[in-house]
């Protein structure tokens, strides 16, 4: 106990002071004490300040005042586990991701209207889609998640205004079209896909404009579409920019069999941004070295997390 109380106190400083900012003018209250602070301006410190993982290890300990407002929802409104998730995959625990997704999820008492994760699977998706209904934010990147558990549970989801499927490789077209047909307040979709070769014969070429025909069809709302590296020709950017009228950011790095012919460069180029298929050579330099970057921050990850969580952590 005497632990976490010191590790809030290293976090927050000493609970001697409260300030409060007005209109641009900060008051301070001498002899106030964190733990006397009415629930809800608890849970709006917690939510800006503290991780989830940490909020439920050591934030419940410090007093009960502190934890009957995590146990509250008003804690769960916004969940980001991502992070948390990257560092139970690179201990290699994996396993520990879906129970803690479905704990709170349930803990938000389905008012959760942000939840990012990695490497969720199926059951973590199936709980945070049934309790879901208010969720605006959904980013499950390398999801373990099918277009069969996408298409029996997306209609939880009608609320979404971002959805981030980006290396979802089970979720194909079926499920794509799933999403687009029953979230109709999507404007934001992230669909980065890992990167391919080009081929290099005409006779070899893998062009696949299916899932930007989806969107163009079922997603007209869009406003902004992260699509780099996947198999579209002209044909899907045509079909995207005829119907998708509202469509200012589109990135298609990596498309290699995009070619941009007639009027469709400069139709992209009208938009307020947009990335094009081809990576120059700065802009590749630049990837080369924020790779470099993030090898290293993953060793220091993998070192940092020696001590891997265990199930317990966030029980």
């Amino acid at each position: 106990m005497e632990k976490e109380r010191e590790e809030m106190e290293s976090m927050n400083g000493p609970s001697k002071r409260v300030c409060v900012s007005v209109e641009n003018s900060a008051v301070c209250t001498t002899g106030g004490r964190w733990d006397e602070l009415n629930p809800e301006i608890l849970a709006s410190i917690f939510v800006r300040i503290v991780p989830p993982d940490l909020m439920v290890r050591s934030v419940v300990l410090v007093c009960r005042n502190w934890m009957e407002t995590v146990s509250g929802p008003s804690c769960w409104m916004e969940i980001d586990l991502e992070d948390w998730c990257r560092k139970c995959c690179i201990a290699k625990r994996p396993h520990l991701i879906d129970p803690v997704v479905h704990k709170v999820v349930r803990q938000s008492r389905s008012t959760v209207q942000r939840l990012s994760t990695y490497r969720l699977g199926i059951a973590g998706f199936s709980i945070a889609a049934s309790r879901g209904r208010c969720l605006k934010t959904l980013q499950i990147p390398m999801c373990e998640v099918t277009d069969q558990v996408v298409e029996k549970h997306v209609g939880f989801l009608t609320n979404l205004t971002f959805l981030d499927i980006s290396y979802c490789l089970k979720i194909t077209e079926k499920g794509l079209k799933a999403f687009g047909t029953q979230c109709k307040s999507l404007t934001h979709l992230r669909r980065n896909m890992p990167l391919w070769e080009l081929p290099t014969s005409v006779e070899a070429s893998d062009v696949n404009d299916q899932e930007a025909l989806i969107i163009a069809e079922t997603m007209k709302g869009l406003q902004r579409l992260d699509f780099a590296f996947n198999r579209l020709s002209d044909t899907g950017i045509e079909a995207i920019l005829t119907q998708c009228k509202a469509l200012t950011h589109l990135e298609i790095q990596g498309c290699w069999n995009v070619e941009l012919k007639g009027d469709l460069e400069v139709r992209c180029k009208k938009l307020v941004d947009f990335r094009s298929p081809w990576i120059d050579e700065h802009e590749d330099n630049l990837v080369d070295s924020s790779d470099d970057d993030s090898n290293e921050d993953e060793s220091d990850d993998e070192s940092i997390y020696s001590e891997s969580p265990s199930s317990s952590d966030l029980d």
